[in-house]
């Protein structure tokens, strides 16, 4: 199948999103990014997530937690079975399932809304695509286990590709950049690739740049600072700064939980630099900052 190339292909601007010369699309169902900034709610089934690991313990109670953020106006509900958190150890695919699914299939059945799934591994994709999950969201951008991307295909649902130098448990050590910007944007264009080969259609794919995934503070800000850069990719662009440790570094190494106020300046920053989607925790907060940052943008 003939690749995408981003040779010769002029930068867009934000005003290009504005616009809504970009589309995503998923299952024949197309997101009008020009309306607004589209959140996506955190919704960690794990016992330990940095920020909420261990908060809910029955599947209740996390339908409870899924019906408050889409109360609050969550467009979207990511589900993810594995921390991703810096340091982290993997999990096997028999273990994701079983902390997935029993949550997954019951929020299928009770709410209309977006699902997407959280996982690097093919068979937690294969198995969630097939319960109904529109989106994968997979934090390696196809490098970890590229057959995903089959099942993407056979579905026609909608990827997140994020760059990561490396897996969790040794992505920090791999903080080194000679360009930062650049090599991102290098290592996504291979992920679209490698999509694309599987089937993929290209308006099916969001990026990320992985905020906090194998970078330093400096480097975190430098990508925040100069996001539209990822515009000449010609995708959305999904911006997951919520809560993240380089938010309580900057603010004196304060508590997870008192980041709100660093993750609105972050969520802010991103959507002025040409995010079209968020990942947050505080959903009603981050609503809110959406709102008024889309209006300053002249949305809605």
């Amino acid at each position: 199948m003939e690749q995408n190339t981003l040779e010769n292909t002029p930068v867009h601007t934000v005003s290009d999103i504005e616009n809504n010369n970009f589309l995503f699309k998923f299952k024949g169902k197309t997101l009008d990014l020009s309306k607004k900034t589209h959140v996506m709610g955190i919704m960690n089934v794990t016992p330990d997530s940095f920020s909420d690991g261990n908060q809910y313990k029955t599947v209740d109670e996390y339908l409870f937690r899924i019906e408050e953020m889409l109360d609050q106006g969550a467009d979207i509900i990511d589900l993810g079975a594995e921390s991703t958190r810096p340091g982290s150890k993997p999990v096997t695919a028999d273990e994701e399932l079983e902390r997935l699914l029993p949550v997954l299939e019951q929020a299928i059945s009770r709410f209309e809304t977006i699902f997407s799934v959280d996982t690097t591994k093919s068979l937690v994709a294969k198995q969630a695509l097939e319960r109904g999950v529109s989106i994968i969201n997979d934090i390696s951008g196809l490098s970890f286990e590229p057959e995903i991307g089959r099942h993407i295909a056979n579905h026609d649902a909608g990827i997140i590709l994020m760059h990561t130098p490396g897996r969790p448990d040794v992505m920090q050590e791999l903080a080194k950049y000679d360009s930062i910007l650049p090599e991102i944007i290098s290592s996504l264009t291979n992920s679209i690739s490698i999509a694309e080969s599987f089937g993929i259609n290209f308006e099916n794919i969001i990026v990320d740049p992985g905020i906090g995934f194998g970078k330093t503070v400096e480097q975190n800000l430098e990508i925040l600072r100069n996001l539209s850069e990822l515009l000449k990719l010609r995708r959305p662009i999904l911006i997951g700064t919520s809560r993240k440790s380089f938010i309580g570094k900057l603010l004196g190494d304060i508590d997870v939980h008192s980041r709100i106020e660093g993750s609105s300046a972050t969520v802010a920053a991103s959507i002025l630099n040409g995010a079209s989607f968020v990942r947050v925790h505080d959903v009603n907060e981050m609503k809110k900052v959406v709102r008024i940052t889309d209006a300053i943008q002249g949305k809605n």
